[in-house]
């Protein structure tokens, strides 16, 4: 019956294209559909990505400090870096990066240095603690050019990394299903699951009880 199927959609295919002449440019409706699922997927790729970094912010801190002209992680740092570490295990599909920073005090080629050493103290950390190097995609420092408080002067707020989302890994196989939103929602849907298996006493009564 299958076989019977994929014949005759073979057939109609052919008799849908056949009033076309040798020579003759095809129908433009016909091109560019899989240009536009790509196209239509990646778009959901991001969204799904945005939503994922958005529960990730909102459930975990992303930011850590320094001491000045450090990058030497102090206990404050270690324990957020730990629950970090905790909430990407969750996710092996998705990618993350880090960016460093520094405050305004110094040179801006060797607080470019600077702000990638803490980058890369913050992703040994979590490498550390059991996460795959591989998915921390890119370790950035945007130095002092995106301080959160404007001064001059030495701030310890500026003195940062920050953990983000950055997209999910594109072999794994939940995303080449396109199981984004159960890869968002993973521990969600999983604590809303009925459990099926049933003990001796909690077994289906038979025919005629």
């Amino acid at each position: 019956m299958i076989k019977s199927v994929a014949i005759l959609g073979l057939f109609l295919s052919a008799t849908a294209c056949s009033h076309n002449q040798a020579g003759e440019p095809l129908d433009s409706s016909l091109m560019g559909a899989a240009t536009a699922n790509n196209t239509a997927m990646m778009r959901g790729e991001g969204e799904y990505a945005i939503q994922l970094a958005a529960r990730f912010a909102e459930e975990v801190p992303t930011t850590i400090n320094f001491g000045f002209n450090e990058a030497r992680l102090d206990g404050e740092a270690r324990a957020v870096l730990d629950r970090q570490a905790a909430w990407i295990k969750q996710f092996p599909e998705v990618r993350f990066r880090v960016y460093g920073h520094t405050d305004a005090v110094g040179g801006n080629s060797y607080n470019k240095r600077l702000g990638l050493r803490r980058a890369r103290a913050a992703v040994n950390h979590l490498v550390s603690r059991g996460i795959d190097r591989r998915r921390l995609e890119a370790m950035v420092s945007q130095g002092e050019s995106q301080p959160l408080i404007l001064t001059q002067e030495p701030e310890r707020r500026n003195r940062r990394t920050v953990t983000e989302v950055s997209g999910f890994l594109k072999r794994h196989p939940s995303v080449l299903d396109g199981k984004y939103a159960q890869i968002v929602y993973r521990d969600y849907v999983e604590s809303a699951v009925v459990p099926t298996t049933l003990t001796a006493e909690q077994s289906l009564p038979t025919a005629g009880e």
